[in-house]
């Protein structure tokens, strides 16, 4: 792709609570943003939170991190996202609440906002689309910045219905999904279903992540596999999806091959779950990265 412009990344800000208590900031979008930031990209987030101290915390972290804050509605009536996340065998569960401040994006605002703001692309994973509010505004940005669209499909029941989820895979340019979710919408797993679900709804290309299995990118010149990094030692899995999403996004960005897209994806997600949540606030963490070339 290589276009100008910066991503605009539309959906929830929330706070993932952990099993110990503790509190960690994340939502797929806004996860990606913060990865996004420190890769040099300065996304614009579009998100509501609260008039409360989890509203302020967000906007400060956000400041500290050098984020654009001024897509970040604030919702008089309605709280700051809340998401209890339980552990199973490593894998997170998500306990999600209803009518949060995030489900209450204004159209208008968001809207106004992004009037003659160069894009590179959108991207929104699949909350965003389960209240009308928000998704009314995501589709009125599709509409007005014409900007090529990443979805990030994160089914999480009961807060997804597949009219809404097909509907924005049918505006999209890139999808991303796990192999069970490949399931749920294409009826399969294996590629040969992802490259008809590819084809079906005119996308360029459709991201399978498929665990410890690694992770296949179908496109039109075929299908390209990539095993996931092993050799690590896992604390736990929370944000590995979103740490791919965005490394992927980077490298739409940089023009890199899609081979090299694929192998960096995984390995950023790998990294990402060696340590504890979604986001890491060092940006020697980053750095790393960096000073091999990849921005």
């Amino acid at each position: 792709m290589s276009e100008e412009g910066r991503p605009l990344i539309v959906g929830e800000v929330l706070f993932d609570v952990l099993p110990d208590g503790e509190r960690m900031l994340g939502g797929a979008p806004f996860n990606v943003s913060w990865h996004l930031q420190a890769f040099g990209l300065q996304p614009l987030m579009v998100t509501r939170v609260g008039i409360d101290p989890p509203g302020d915390e967000v906007v400060a972290a956000m400041e500290s991190w050098g984020m654009d804050t001024s897509g970040v509605q604030r919702d008089q009536a309605r709280p700051t996202g809340t998401v209890q996340v339980e552990l199973a065998d490593g894998e997170p569960i998500f306990h999600i609440l209803p009518d949060q401040a995030y489900d209450q994006i204004d159209r208008d605002r968001a809207r106004e906002l992004v009037a003659g703001e160069p894009l590179s692309l959108t991207y929104h994973g699949s909350l965003v689309l389960r209240a009308e509010t928000a998704r009314s505004a995501l589709v009125e940005l599709e509409t007005t910045c014409s900007a090529p669209v990443f979805v990030d499909v994160n089914l999480r029941d009961p807060w997804w219905n597949r009219v809404d989820v097909l509907a924005s895979v049918s505006r999209a340019r890139w999808v991303k999904l796990n192999e069970a979710e490949l399931g749920l919408l294409a009826g399969a797993l294996d590629s040969a279903s992802a490259e008809a679900f590819r084809s079906k709804h005119g996308l360029d290309t459709v991201i399978v992540t498929r665990g410890k299995k690694g992770a296949d990118v179908v496109d039109r010149d075929g299908v390209i596999e990539a095993a996931a990094w092993s050799d690590i030692e896992v604390v736990d899995t929370v944000g590995a999806g979103d740490a791919f999403s965005a490394v992927f996004i980077l490298g739409l960005t940089m023009g890199w091959p899609t081979e090299v897209s694929l192998a960096r994806s995984l390995e950023f997600a790998a990294a990402m779950c060696t340590v504890p949540g979604a986001t890491v606030n060092d940006r020697d963490f980053y750095s790393r990265f960096g000073s091999r070339g990849w921005w």
